[in-house]
């Protein structure tokens, strides 16, 4: 059963148990930007992973499992390839094969290695096992229940899809197997777009799933929880970081103030004062925890603290807690990591999905020499090219 339930806790109630806190706001303090190698490589070297399975994808939808290598050019835009088709899938010989067909004025295609059929294969098992399919549907289900409206616009979902885990076509092959929690909805006419917005709502609120991961780590220590209890988040410093003597006071006594679920609705506190700023962050944590890497593109979220109405606390929420999140500036992004999710460069518990990236990731890494000749038509005459790569 969940410690607390937006559809039985009359807002009255809440506003009484936290309103009467003293209003503070943050201490006029600088707090600065330390550089967390550990964070920064376990950002760095998931640099083009995206990609790798987008394509991947792409290639093996194919009823041939090949596709022309022209084909995939036009893509390169909708992916974000940092560069050529051709180019991109000769840095990674261990995961992508270009090859030319036997038959007359046939063009480069591109398939995938053995390797990478075999990770690709193992991987289409857990993405169709039942247990993976229900949590994943679970982890859609609390995302839509941090919402007050108990729906979100496709498009916004599709902006952490990847870091969610949900399998790319999750409307066609994940949706219908969960009536009972969801239903595509019609959210209105976008003027700017020109179109019906269409998006994703709960079915019905689900108060077992009421329940935030810092909720359930404290029942484990504590046993008991009751309503207003000062939950503490977990907070890690790099070395080389201190805080100024009047920020690790006020950090103190913010963490002393009461813990308001993320799932109960507190947009009724004051938007400046320090527990509006505690509902805040645990509905940044809380919302890092959904999903499967811990970690995604800043402007992932504040996109969706935008739409959740958050405004700019998001993005102010992360500036004053650098020792819950961190924001690594690698691979030409900004990626906000929830530190307490890592011991160094590696997550403390890996998801099944994790683990099978990992797998793509060895395969990205491998540091081998190919050489590949096929034949291209040019000017009307056969010509014998030849192209050797080294991945890695």
């Amino acid at each position: 059963m969940a410690l607390l339930s937006r559809s039985t806790t009359p807002t009255k109630h809440l506003y009484h148990c936290f309103c009467l806190q003293p209003c503070r706001t943050f201490v006029d303090a600088r707090v600065k930007w330390v550089r967390d190698a550990y964070l920064d490589f376990a950002v760095e070297k998931e640099k083009n992973l995206k990609q790798i399975l987008c394509l991947k994808n792409l290639i093996i939808s194919q009823p041939s499992k090949t596709i022309p290598l022209s084909t995939v050019s036009v893509y390169k835009t909708l992916f974000n390839l940092p560069t050529t088709a051709t180019n991109f899938f000769q840095k990674y010989p261990s995961l992508f094969e270009i090859f030319q067909s036997s038959k007359p004025f046939s063009l480069p295609h591109v398939k995938l290695t053995p390797q990478a059929l075999t990770v690709h294969n193992e991987e289409s098992k857990i993405l169709n096992s039942t247990h993976y399919r229900k949590d994943i549907a679970e982890r859609l289900v609390k995302l839509l229940m941090l919402t007050r409206a108990k729906r979100l616009p496709l498009d916004i979902i599709d902006l952490i899809r990847f870091d969610l885990g949900l399998p790319h076509d999750f409307i066609l092959t994940l949706l219908p197997e969960f009536p009972e929690y969801f239903q595509i909805c019609n959210m209105g006419y976008n003027n700017s777009k020109g179109c019906e917005v269409f998006g994703l709502e709960l079915v019905s609120w689900r108060d077992k799933f009421a329940t935030s991961v810092l909720q359930r780590k404290s029942m484990e220590e504590n046993r008991v929880i009751n309503r207003g209890m000062p939950i503490k988040f977990s907070i890690n410093l790099p070395r080389g970081f201190d805080l100024e003597k009047k920020v690790r006071i006020w950090m103190h006594e913010w963490q002393n103030l009461p813990y308001i679920s993320p799932y109960e609705d507190a947009f009724f506190l004051p938007p400046n004062g320090d527990q509006a700023e505690k509902w805040t962050v645990a509905v940044l944590h809380e919302l890092l925890h959904l999903l499967v890497s811990k970690k995604t593109e800043k402007e992932n979220l504040l996109a969706l603290g935008d739409y959740l109405g958050f405004g700019p606390r998001f993005k102010k929420a992360l500036v004053h807690h650098p020792g819950i999140f961190y924001v690594s500036n690698k691979i030409r992004t900004q990626t906000v990591v929830l530190r307490e999710a890592y011991k160094k460069d590696i997550l403390a518990e890996r998801h099944l999905l994790m683990g099978m990236r990992y797998r793509y990731l060895h395969l990205m890494n491998q540091h081998v020499k190919v050489k590949r000749t096929y034949t291209l038509q040019v000017n009307g005459s056969n010509k014998r090219m030849a192209s050797s790569t080294k991945g890695g």
